[in-house]
């Protein structure tokens, strides 16, 4: 391994010269600076992330909290979380990961110590008990996902509120009166977690505005529970002919349960689902979906959260436009009689 004394000696300058060139803490000649920069490349020289936090007082590592949930698309989540690591990774910063359920004590820990530099928050609720720790904090955070009271906050997330629109308006514009939203488990509504309650108020606000009765019922997903909850809505609303889901476990469940019941789809039933494009593309009938973007949610986030720690301003919050990408699963209501 190369090591900072063998670099000063291919530039012919003092160890410390070197390291204030990689520490910025004294002016150093442009011609000087560039000799050293040329011998690190050439040398292929990594300065000690220990040595090189103590000259910067940094850590040059980001705290990433995610939630490890059994009511969570677990997928979905780790896409987020290698998105922010890779991207964290251009930038010179280091991951480390906080589990979800280590609640406000996981901030307390990281603003209290030199542990990191900065955090992402995943898996926020609309009344967030870690939010009062951040307001008081001085560490840099960005929330992936959007509370109750955003303001003082830096956020990215999709703009659900306009997912749940952006469903009903598509089966609405193939004529469908009755619409049932098969929902997250119901623990993710207990928590009031943002991305659901977004997108059913959307769902809700749209649906009146096109008088379209909308029907919510929660499933923890899979077959079984898939199955119980089918047989409640069609119990509870015979004349639905379109599902809004936004619950990636419960997509084949459902599209299945519908053949069994000699439903054809889009014929009988369309389905337009809130979710990965993998799922969408992957079912035994396409979706229409509307997809998440995980990958650009962490992107973002690293890159707001860099940009607080390098002194830059940052827009507070920024909702991702939903796109809707029509496929086999959505059709014309059928005709009523």
């Amino acid at each position: 391994m190369v090591t900072l004394a063998e670099v000063a000696r291919h530039a012919g300058v003092s160890a410390s010269t070197v390291s204030y060139v990689l520490s910025g803490k004294r002016t150093i000649s442009a011609a000087t600076r560039e000799r050293v920069e040329l011998s690190i490349k050439e040398l292929g020289y990594h300065p000690n992330a220990g040595a090189r936090a103590l000259a910067s007082s940094r850590s040059n590592i980001i705290a990433l909290m995610v939630p490890l949930r059994t009511d969570m698309y677990v997928p979905v989540m780790m896409e987020i979380a290698i998105a922010v690591a890779t991207t964290a990774r251009t930038h010179g910063y280091d991951v480390l990961l906080l589990t979800g359920e280590e609640g406000p004590e996981a901030v307390r820990r990281i603003a209290g110590s030199a542990l990191a530099d900065a955090m992402i928050l995943m898996d926020v609720q609309l009344d967030d008990e870690r939010l009062p720790l951040l307001r008081e904090s001085e560490t840099p955070a960005v929330l992936i996902g959007l509370p109750a009271d955003p303001d003082g906050f830096t956020c990215v997330d999709l703009d659900f509120a306009a997912t749940g629109a952006l469903c009903v308006e598509h089966l609405a514009g193939l004529g469908h009166r009755e619409i049932a939203v098969i929902g997250e488990a119901a623990a993710v509504y207990e928590r009031h977690t943002g991305f659901a309650e977004r997108t059913m108020h959307g769902v809700r606000k749209r649906a009146v505005g096109l008088g379209v009765r909308v029907l919510h019922r929660p499933c923890e997903g899979g077959f079984a529970a898939m199955a119980a909850t089918l047989a409640r809505i069609f119990d509870e609303r015979p004349g639905t002919t379109g599902f809004v889901v936004q619950n990636e476990s419960a997509v084949e469940p459902l599209l299945n349960l519908l053949r069994q019941q000699g439903r054809a789809v889009p014929e009988d039933i369309s389905v337009v689902a809130v979710c990965p494009e993998q799922v969408a593309v992957q079912a035994s009938v396409r979706v229409t979906s509307v997809a998440i973007p995980a990958q650009e949610m962490g992107r973002r986030a690293v890159e707001k959260v860099v940009a607080k720690l390098d002194g830059r301003s940052v827009e507070e919050a920024e909702l991702l436009k939903p796109e809707l990408t029509v496929r086999a699963s959505s059709g014309p209501a059928p005709a009523a009689g």
